[in-house]
């Protein structure tokens, strides 16, 4: 693993051989990405697909935001949307989304809240309920974008 910067102080983590390079991002609050609560990269590109790692709904402090599902809920798909934008993304290259629940009950605040982030497609979707998230959150999310020209060439701008 080769560690290299890109201009913007963001870290990233170049691995692969040949042209199928595997491209990890670390990012820090101050790129407004909450801190990491483990031992991972906030993003990963391997070539025309970016896997963006589950994000709490934690602020660039670290706190846990909200006590609502609904409210977790944006806290999540904001932090989400900054890792991939800082990648180069947009909502729009969005094409699959996993989400996980703490409790059942909120799954309908949850798809509230959820769908207003989506007004123009629906990505593909798994929703599943879960014992436990880290940092007391009541929702987990993950999500899976794809850009025809890839993530290396616009990785920063």
């Amino acid at each position: 693993m080769t560690p290299v910067t890109n201009g913007l102080d963001m870290l990233v983590y170049i691995i692969g051989v040949s042209d199928n390079t595997i491209r990890a991002f670390k990012f820090t609050p101050a790129e407004g990405v909450p801190p990491a609560v483990a031992p991972f990269a906030h993003a990963t590109a391997a070539g025309q697909t970016l896997y963006v790692t589950g994000q709490m709904p934690t602020d660039v402090t670290g706190a846990v935001v909200g006590d609502y599902v609904a409210i977790q809920t944006d806290q999540v798909l904001r932090n989400l949307l900054r890792v991939t934008e800082l990648c180069g993304g947009q909502l729009a290259d969005v094409v699959s989304v996993r989400a996980f629940l703490m409790d059942w009950t909120d799954y309908g605040a949850f798809n509230a809240a959820y769908e207003t982030w989506f007004p123009e497609r629906l990505p593909s979707r798994t929703c599943v309920g879960v014992t436990g998230l880290a940092a007391g959150a009541l929702v987990e999310i993950d999500w899976v974008c794809w850009r025809s020209d890839g993530w290396g060439a616009t990785i920063g701008s």
